[in-house]
């Protein structure tokens, strides 16, 4: 509290003197007042909010005022924001611009001052020199890996553009308070480059960030993250800036960023280093790609049974895929409308390194989870068929791509005799192709689809299938738009298994271009005839004038009244029947459709 002033006792006393008493409430701001004596000309202070925020030590010096119970946020999260405080980054577009393309002409005042043109605010004058920083200030990766860090000076690093943590932060720190922003460097543990998943931390901090004082309360950066990453196979830096880690909320900073004290951990509780240490670390692309939450919450999982399931929450439909040991095997991926649930069975007893990766709104996948997957038990009755990729299961990318109301929602179809049925709508315009896909190496690449018919049934298609023998396969659905050059894209695919030893199917005849995916075939529907038999045919054809059998002989299928065109066929003497049609009646030249091939005797 201010005491009461006796004006006329100060100026009788020391008539040519002012008069200046400082005093501070508990939330740190600084109120001082001037007692001047008459005719005196009050000299200015400095701005006020200069003063904001600022504690006299014993000495009289000022300094920042440590973070309190109003800067704290609660956690865990509570998922209303990636940052500190509300935000629209389409405010700061023009600013970013500007700011990334600043030079540096002589010293650090000269380029504070040219940052600062357009910045009208303490957030923008933070945001202006975050944006430089992170857009021209490079990792130096050999500073950071020796022993003892060096030191550098704001003037070498504008120099060099090269710094260490230590050196981001300080140049931040520097920057700011040039620009009349209060701000501080906080020293802590990381899980930055080089971090292993379940380590501990002890001894010297590995790292450096900054705090800021903004609109009355504390706030996190990270410039060095902010600035781009390095990669760990090559151990090279390169610029790519990362938004995560400007103003982040502290319930997520906290995932990598434990400081040396717990207060500027702004949370409320605020968290032990052993819960740090044990948490499950959602990299900064988790929250970039619109993830919310993840089960398990710890980064060590045990298997039960031989299997291990992760389910990912998120706020958007997004596209998952998964790496067991850097491989695209052994698990299944489905994708739910929010989110992902993946059922993992390793190979092998022993430790495996399990990645997850997400699409988000960008064209690529980046890694956002990763496991320690410990096995203690194998399931040989689940062995996946290595071309068994993802997703498996129809989902909403699947009806984005055209494929709906799916007769088979769940991505496991079981068999007992090794034959099923699938059939979905399709979108007008859309094209359909199916492959089935085995380990034992029976099914060929030439083979893959002889084993599926496909059939066109108003806007549905079905596809028949018949196994070769027991076991499991992937069936994969790709899709494609007629109109279109290009591939067929896959969209996902089925496991299929069958558990019957006694299962032996042919593969279904061949099929060549000219057989319209409105036509139907009833028989036979085996690929291999029976040699010296009497063989019936009935088929549906759209749009043709004759349909005929061919073997030894030329045999003509009639159309009955239902509209099937009906007849048999002699396979005696031949080793292969086909079924040609005649699309013109007048024109003499029939077209191939199927093909049959006939047992040796």
């Amino acid at each position: 509290m201010l005491a009461p002033l006796r004006g006329n006792l100060a100026e009788k006393q020391h008539p040519q003197q002012t008069q200046i008493i400082t005093s501070y409430d508990n939330q740190g701001t600084q109120l001082t007042v001037e007692v001047h004596p008459r005719d005196a000309m009050p000299q200015l202070l400095k701005k006020f909010s200069l003063a904001k925020c600022l504690q006299g030590d014993k000495n009289g010096n000022t300094r920042p005022r440590q973070p309190g119970g109003k800067d704290a946020h609660a956690y865990p999260w509570d998922r209303s924001s990636l940052k500190s405080m509300p935000l629209d980054l389409r405010q700061f577009e023009k600013l970013d611009t500007y700011a990334s393309q600043v030079t540096v002409k002589s010293g650090l005042d000269e380029l504070v001052s040219n940052l600062l043109q357009e910045a009208h605010s303490d957030l923008e004058r933070v945001r202006a020199i975050w944006i430089w920083i992170c857009h021209h200030i490079e990792y130096d990766i050999e500073a950071a890996q020796e022993k003892d860090r060096q030191a550098f000076k704001p003037t070498d690093i504008l120099r060099t553009q090269k710094t260490n943590c230590d050196g981001y932060a300080g140049l931040f720190e520097k920057m700011c308070r040039i620009a009349g922003v209060q701000c501080m460097t906080v020293p802590g543990y990381s899980k930055g480059f080089g971090y292993q998943t379940g380590q501990s931390f002890s001894g010297e901090f590995d790292h450096a960030w900054n705090a800021v004082y903004l609109e009355g309360r504390w706030h996190l950066v990270d410039s060095t993250w902010g600035s781009g990453l390095v990669d760990s196979a090559t151990s090279k830096f390169t610029f790519l800036y990362n938004e995560f880690y400007f103003l982040t909320h502290p319930a997520l900073f906290i995932e990598d960023h434990f400081p040396d004290n717990k207060n500027w951990q702004l949370l409320k509780p605020p968290q032990s280093l052993r819960q740090f240490e044990n948490n499950m670390y959602h990299k900064s692309e988790f929250y970039n790609k619109g993830m919310l939450s993840a089960h398990p919450e710890t980064s060590m999982i045990k298997t039960v049974n031989g299997k291990a399931m992760v389910t990912i929450e998120s706020c958007a439909p997004t596209l998952f895929m998964f790496m067991l040991n850097g491989k695209q095997e052994h698990g299944l991926l489905s994708l739910r409308k929010n989110g992902m649930k993946l059922e993992v069975y390793p190979p092998t007893v022993g430790t495996h390194k399990l990645q997850i990766f997400a699409k988000g709104n960008s064209d690529i996948y980046s890694s956002v989870l990763e496991y320690t997957l410990k096995c203690n038990y194998v399931d040989d009755t689940v062995q996946l068929p290595a071309e068994l990729h993802q997703p498996v299961g129809p989902s909403w990318f699947s009806e984005q791509m055209g494929i709906t109301k799916p007769s088979h929602p769940h991505p496991i179809i079981h068999t007992s005799d090794g034959r099923c049925s699938v059939s979905f709508g399709v979108e007008e315009g859309i094209s359909v192709l199916a492959s089935l896909h085995g380990d034992d190496g029976l099914i060929t690449e030439e083979t893959q689809r002889r084993y599926i018919f496909q059939l066109q049934r108003e806007k549905r298609t079905e596809l028949k299938v018949q196994l070769p023998h027991a076991g499991k396969f992937a069936l994969k659905i790709f899709v494609k738009k007629r109109q279109e050059a290009g591939n067929y894209i896959f969209v996902f695919n089925y496991l299929l298994c069958c558990t019957n030893t006694k299962v032996n199917w042919p593969m279904f005849p061949e099929s060549f271009g000219n057989w319209g995916q409105d036509n139907e075939l009833l028989e036979p529907l085996t690929g291999v005839l029976p040699a010296n038999r009497n063989v019936p045919f009935k088929l549906k054809l759209h749009g043709i004038a004759k349909a005929l059998v061919k073997g030894q002989d030329t045999w003509p299928l009639t159309l009955n009244s239902e509209g099937y065109w009906e007849g048999s066929c002699s396979t005696a003497g031949c080793q292969e029947v086909y079924v040609m049609v005649l699309e013109n009646a007048n024109h003499n030249f029939y077209s191939y459709i199927l093909k049959y091939k006939v047992n040796a005797q």
